[in-house]
């Protein structure tokens, strides 16, 4: 019998499985697909740091050489804005990277294996069972093996297979819009200081400003390209993926013409709806991590931070637990969790109502105001003393944003 059965082996698993490893926990790691595979999300803010260190996997991290970030940039209709993180107003990590999926998620797995936890790959989960005094989780392997695996706990890592909620029946309609985003890997070849590959890139569409682009530049000369829009707009374009993509890119002029000389290195791969939420982020024996319980949307690179924060309030939860503290998930892990989440919420709906846009190219913006919104775009979501987090930072955008408009 495991203490903790996780599911899942991305960022939010394999973090929990060695911070729970670390403390000395018997932990069993269970994947579905086969390491390394494709992702995106690969973009992290400064605040996924933390938590790398946290969980002991800085050194692993740095030894890979990913592409250094230290910021990001905005570009719309001939404006430009940058935000670098060393500019925030929250206390820690400047830093972070722009990285491969692939590689990174393989790096976090295999290091939560060095420190104890066991990653088993290629294991579909079959079915759970919580009715007894402990749970049960059934799984069979790609050679067709049956198991079922007794553990005191049961973490859900599983992103956007979302496999407690599907079999718990938890999903809930996201009251986001249905958006889609379409994006591949390229071998970019933009000229050296075209552009500062030390930041991600998001522009808008001249014409609609709820579609929008990103470019994230790796060290090995590649880059990640992609377009959100509502499926409607995706809709307007015939032909493949590929060439409905490009044909995107060619209307927002300072991209296409960046990426003149750009190869694709890789399929485009599409994703409609994937905005999603549950109806209770823990119950009897399990709790849920990052996009298993809810993902917002990719433009402010929030997923793999929210998932590293689950991540360690769930391990650190489950520590106090196992050593005869009472524990309140609710309070304990539902509540600091949803303050970052309620706190990024505000900043999308922000993005695609204009408003957060407003903002960010307000060309004389008040310097201490700035430090607060950069620490958010940072990660820093989960910083009570920044005006701009937590349930009322929509409200306080939103008012910001028409002093903005007004200025």
């Amino acid at each position: 019998m495991a203490d903790a059965v996780i599911i899942g082996a991305g960022p939010a698993g394999a973090m929990a499985g060695a911070l729970l490893a670390r403390r000395g926990y018997d932990v069993l790691v269970l994947e579905r697909q086969k390491f390394p595979r494709f992702s995106i999300g690969e973009s992290l803010l400064a605040n996924s740091m933390h938590f790398i260190e946290e969980a002991g996997m800085l050194e692993a991290v740095l030894a890979k050489g990913f592409q250094f970030k230290n910021g990001a940039a905005f570009v719309s209709d001939g404006r430009y804005s940058e935000y670098n993180f060393a500019q925030k107003s929250t206390a820690g990590y400047a830093y972070t990277f722009q990285v491969p999926r692939a590689d990174f998620d393989k790096v976090l797995a295999d290091d939560a294996a060095r420190q104890g936890a066991e990653v088993r790959y290629e294991v579909e989960i079959t079915g759970v069972d919580f009715s007894g005094d402990l749970p049960r989780v059934h799984s069979r392997t790609a050679a067709g093996g049956l198991s079922s695996h007794r553990a005191r706990f049961v973490l859900d890592a599983s992103g956007f297979g979302r496999t407690l909620p599907r079999l718990l029946n938890l999903e809930r309609p996201s009251d986001f819009p249905v958006r889609a985003a379409l994006f591949t890997h390229i071998e970019d070849h933009v000229a050296a200081g075209a552009f500062d590959r030390q930041k991600i890139r998001v522009s808008i569409h001249p014409e609609q400003r709820d579609v929008w682009y990103w470019l994230i530049p790796f060290s090995n000369g590649r880059s990640s390209l992609g377009v959100v829009a509502t499926r409607e707009f995706h809709q307007r374009f015939e032909g493949s993926t590929s060439e409905r993509l490009w044909q995107i890119v060619s209307q927002e002029p300072s991209l296409a013409a960046l990426l003149a000389q750009a190869k694709p290195v890789a399929q485009v791969g599409e994703i409609i709806g994937y905005a999603a939420n549950v109806t209770a982020l823990h119950g009897k024996g399990f709790a849920l991590l990052g996009n298993a319980a809810e993902f917002l949307d990719p433009v402010f690179s929030s997923g793999v931070t929210i998932a590293m924060q689950s991540a360690s309030l769930a391990a650190l939860a489950l520590d106090r637990q196992w050593r005869g503290e009472t524990v309140d998930w609710t309070a304990d892990f539902d509540a600091p969790l949803k303050y970052g989440v309620e706190t990024f919420r505000a900043f999308v709906r922000g993005w695609y109502d204009g408003s957060l846009q407003d903002i960010i190219f307000h060309t004389r913006q008040d310097e201490h105001i700035r430090r607060h919104i950069c620490s958010v775009l940072a990660g820093y979501a989960w910083d009570t003393t920044n005006p701009y987090t937590g349930t009322h930072a929509g409200r306080r955008l939103d008012a910001l944003a028409r002093l903005c408009r007004n200025a």
